[in-house]
């Protein structure tokens, strides 16, 4: 066990960038805090999946502690933190308690953003967390059965009427999924409705989906996205959401299941730091990852804004990882007396899923989509997957999907939200 007289890390986040500056401190003299709301790492690039059935919560989640139970000093605990004294050094939690630091990495990631209409959230969910998950499969397989149990023809294609908002990977990953769900995973289970006959459409503000990969490939996702079914509104940004659908100015389109994937804002805990924000709320940092003034104090993930090239570092997992590296390795530095060096992304590409052997991937000179691109995305994220027994369920349940088109946790929980009625 590390001693009470050692440096005192605390990271506040358990998410890539937290707990990949956590294990990079396994072999410092220090004591490391771990403190995160949830007990679990979320491998978030797989939420969709479990958000639409195709695996279960323990395939992309596991426990903190158990994950760092062979790092003597590091120390787990399941607290929310509410507010960052940087003059006294403290991270205060919402049950009172309290930790002092002698180093400070915050990565708290990102929330939803609904661009000043919070009234939307409750009729749109977004996906961020596994509750998120649960909540969008209820919706997702509840409209099923309503349809299935009502007569009203109208009404039926109200419920039959899916409408995913933001065409970034996650709205473009969500929206082929459900298609898929309505063509081949339900068939003849249903008597009265054909599940065939829902619409899935992809909404998407800006001229084009997938944005920030190449516009070939965007194309190329777009023409993939409508073979499999999807209907894809681009140019046309929501003007209003309620429980009985949306609206794209004067035109009104009716559905009672409406998922949000449009955009996100960082963490509030940013504006606790006192330093300067850019406009999404998003820390401006030093070259090194540190708060301007502040080099005990290092913020990384979505949380941070920094540019590189002229050109913001971007939102996505590997980035969060090597943040969190780089963070690890200031202190380390910080400890040692040498001095500190600038973080420097390396961009190990984009990859976007679309649907059944249907995905997009640029990996700077090589540009991939269809078949190709698919078998690539999935042995990226087996491969990045934590522990063995994740990579080894999640393949099988692949294979077998692949191969059946079902999946396997389709199971509503908890109770219907109160739209639904």
């Amino acid at each position: 066990m590390s001693s009470e007289k050692e440096p005192h890390v605390v990271i506040v986040g358990g998410g890539f960038g937290g707990l990949w500056a956590a294990r990079a401190l396994a072999r410092s003299r220090v004591r490391v805090s771990l403190v995160d709301r949830v007990n679990h790492h979320l491998f978030q690039p797989l939420l969709y999946q479990v958000a639409t059935a195709g695996l279960s919560m323990p395939d992309i989640a596991a426990p903190l502690r158990h994950i760092l139970r062979r790092q003597p000093n590091a120390t787990v605990l399941l607290a929310e933190v509410v507010d960052i004294d940087r003059g006294a050094r403290r991270v205060c939690c919402a049950d009172g308690s309290a930790l002092d630091y002698d180093y400070l990495i915050v990565a708290s990631g990102a929330r939803h953003a609904y661009f000043g209409h919070d009234e939307w959230a409750a009729y749109a969910p977004g996906l961020k967390t596994l509750d998120d998950a649960l909540l969008i499969r209820r919706r997702v397989l509840t409209a099923f059965e309503r349809a299935e149990a009502e007569a009203d023809p109208v009404k039926r294609a109200a419920w039959l009427n899916f409408v995913v908002i933001g065409g970034g990977p996650t709205g473009v990953e969500l929206a082929g999924t459900l298609a898929e769900i309505a063509h081949h995973t339900l068939r003849r289970e249903f008597r009265r409705v054909d599940p065939a006959a829902a619409r899935v459409l992809l909404v998407e503000a800006g001229p084009r989906v997938l944005a920030s990969l190449p516009e070939g490939l965007s194309a190329k996702a777009a023409t993939q996205l409508r073979r499999l079914g999807v209907e894809v509104h681009a140019g046309r940004a929501v003007t209003a959401v309620d429980a009985d659908g949306i609206a794209l100015g004067e035109d009104r389109i009716a559905a009672r299941t409406v998922l949000w994937a449009a955009g996100v804002a960082a963490s509030p805990l940013g504006r606790c730091l006192g330093a300067p924000l850019d406009r999404a709320g998003r820390v401006i940092v030093e070259d090194d990852l540190s708060l301007p003034g502040d080099p005990n104090v290092f913020v990384v993930g979505d949380l941070a804004s920094r540019q590189q090239d002229g050109k913001p570092v971007p939102g996505v997992a590997p980035a969060a990882k090597q943040m969190g590296t780089h963070a690890a390795k200031m202190i380390k530095a910080r400890l040692a007396g040498s001095a500190a060096t600038p973080f420097r992304y390396a961009d190990v590409g984009s990859l976007a899923t679309i649907g059944r052997m249907a995905a997009v991937a640029d990996l700077g000179r090589i540009r991939l989509s269809g078949v190709l691109a698919w078998w690539f995305w999935l042995l990226v994220h087996i491969l990045f997957l934590i522990g063995f027994r994740s990579r080894l369920i999640v393949l099988i349940n692949w294979s077998w999907s692949y191969w059946t088109y079902q999946r396997h946790a389709r199971i509503i929980v908890g109770r219907e939200h109160k739209d639904d009625a």
